[in-house]
Formats: structure tokens, sequence, C-alpha cells
């Protein structure tokens, strides 16, 4: 794909205002905006002090005649465009900047803060992050955390994840979900819980008891880490299997070719804890030490706080 700027992304966003109110061009108020919720500004009022912070640099790239927009203009702007089509262009924008996404993308949804008050529920905001790129690479709202089933297909539609490794939270562990990831030509690890039933029984049944044995330890089914650090040590074993054809309706999930479980151990101020995490992938032949990496890579993804304006 072509890479474009930013103002020929935006180019194909209608503007609608009046033509003799119109101060502050369509193009400067979206890219401001823009390279705000990017470097992190969570309201209009942050996305106006960026604006002003930054404004002999936006200078050296637009012409900013009127100056800064203040956090009103900014909310007037929002409440007038097609968003959904500024998430469209934000997505096409960021296919061209990254021609070829690989590695992990980690799908997960959080609630936006200060969006709930006495009338209205918090608003929900399921993102996806590229772990390799540091990127967001597409967001979509929904009103409840229950909502984000439907809304992860409708976002992974509008990504390229050709030869991805998709990894998901219990909630998108979902039969269509795994079709859809698949249908992108991607591979999924999915976390199973107690929302599937039979599938986590099973699972936690059988790798509870392989994953002491002695063959399965010396298999690249197995990979233990140690991290010490600020009077912490954290035990991590990954032990996965691909014999699974014992499975209880594994022929629900598309393309799923293993089972693997994540047993952690925390050490901390003479107390001991203990964490399990089972999942499903569809990656075959991978090593539990590279499903470790993949899952730890969803795990540290970057603190996406979802913007406000949406």
């Amino acid at each position: 794909m072509k890479k474009i700027s930013i103002a020929e992304a935006i180019e194909g966003i209608e503007d609608t205002r009046r033509g003799r109110s119109i101060i502050y061009p369509l193009h400067e108020i979206l890219i401001i905006m823009l390279l705000a919720v990017i470097c992190g500004a969570t309201s209009y009022a942050k996305i106006e002090m960026f604006g002003k912070s930054k404004e002999e640099w936006l200078k050296k790239f637009m012409k900013l005649e009127n100056g800064i927009p203040d956090a009103c203009t900014f909310r007037n702007v929002i409440k007038e465009i097609d968003t959904q089509k500024l998430h469209e262009v934000f997505c096409s924008w960021m296919k061209s900047v990254v021609s070829e996404l690989y590695g992990v993308v980690a799908i997960d949804g959080k609630e936006a803060r200060r969006t709930k008050d006495a009338k209205k529920r918090p608003l929900h905001v399921v993102s996806a992050f590229s772990h390799e790129f540091g990127l967001v690479m597409g967001q979509l709202a929904c009103e409840e955390k229950s909502n984000e089933i439907t809304a992860i297909p409708k976002l992974l539609e509008m990504l390229e994840i050709k030869g991805c490794i998709v990894t998901i939270d219990a909630m998108g562990t979902q039969k269509e979900i795994a079709e859809k990831i698949v249908s992108k030509e991607a591979d999924y690890i999915l976390v199973v819980k107690e929302n599937h039933k039979i599938l986590y029984r099973d699972i936690k049944l059988y790798l509870d008891d392989i994953v002491t044995d002695e063959d399965v330890i010396k298999s690249s089914s197995y990979h233990k880490t140690v991290e010490k650090g600020h009077g912490r040590i954290e035990t991590r074993v990954c032990v996965t299997s691909e014999d699974i054809g014992w499975l209880t309706g594994k022929d629900n999930w598309r393309n799923i070719n293993g089972i693997g479980a994540i047993y952690c151990t925390i050490e901390e101020n003479g107390k001991k804890s203990k964490q399990s995490h089972y999942f499903i992938y569809s990656c075959k032949g991978m090593s539990a030490k590279q499903i470790m990496k993949y899952k730890r890579g969803h795990w540290r993804r970057v603190n996406i706080k979802p913007c406000k304006c949406q």
C-alpha cells in the first residue's frame, strides 16, 4: 500500500460546517486532535493544551493562520463530523504507515475514565494494539463490556492482520471470533475461563496433570522463567500440547491446534501467590517458549487510554 500523509487521509472526511462560521480549516483541527491523542491527550482541554504547547512546531506543517482552536471548537467539530468515517480514515492511514503488520496484535477492552454519570453507563472501548510497533491500530466504542463480543469482529474486519497472532482475553474467546481471525489469515491465542465450563475443565485437568511429567519438562512443550527484582520473585511455567484429539468440542473451534497453560508464582514480602492461565491456540508447531513470549506480549502492552472524544 502506498504511504499517505495524515492530511491526505483526512481529505476523505466531509466538512459539514457552514461556510461563514469556519475559522479553522478542518484538516488542521483533525491533525492537531489526532497527534494530541497519539501523545496521550484524553480530553478536549488537553488537546487544546497540546496544540498551544506545540504551536511553533505545528507551523512547520500547517499554516495555523488563526492559531490553535479552543477546547469547545474541538468538541463541536467532533459532534458534527462522521466519527465512523474518521475511524476508517485513521485505520487506512495506519495501514499505509505500517505497510506490513506482524507479531502480536493484542485486542482488549477498557472502560474510558470519567464517562459515567448518574444518567449514563461508562463507555467501553475495544482496542487493537501492535506489540512490535507500539501502536494502537484501531478502536471501537461500545456501551457495555458485554458488547465487546460484537465489537471485536467489527474491529477485526477493519484491520489487515494477515500473518499476525491475535491475543484476546476470555471475553473474546468465542467461536465466531476465532472464525473471523482465521478468515483474515491470522492465528489466535484465546484465554479460556469457566464461562466455557467443559472446555476449561478438560484443559485444566489435562495440563495440570502433565506439567510435572519428566518427558514433558525435557521437551519444547515446556518452558520456565524466573525473574527477580525489587524483593519480588516471579516464576512462570508454560506447558503446551498439540495432542488434542480427545478434546471435547474441538471441532467447534476453527483451526484449533493446541492447548496451553501458564502457571505464575509470585513471592514477595514472605508471601506467595499463584495464578493459572489456560488458553487455546491455532499456531501449529509453536514451542512453549514462543507461546509464552506471545502471551507476555499481550500482558505487557502499553496501557491504552481510550479517548473521550469517541
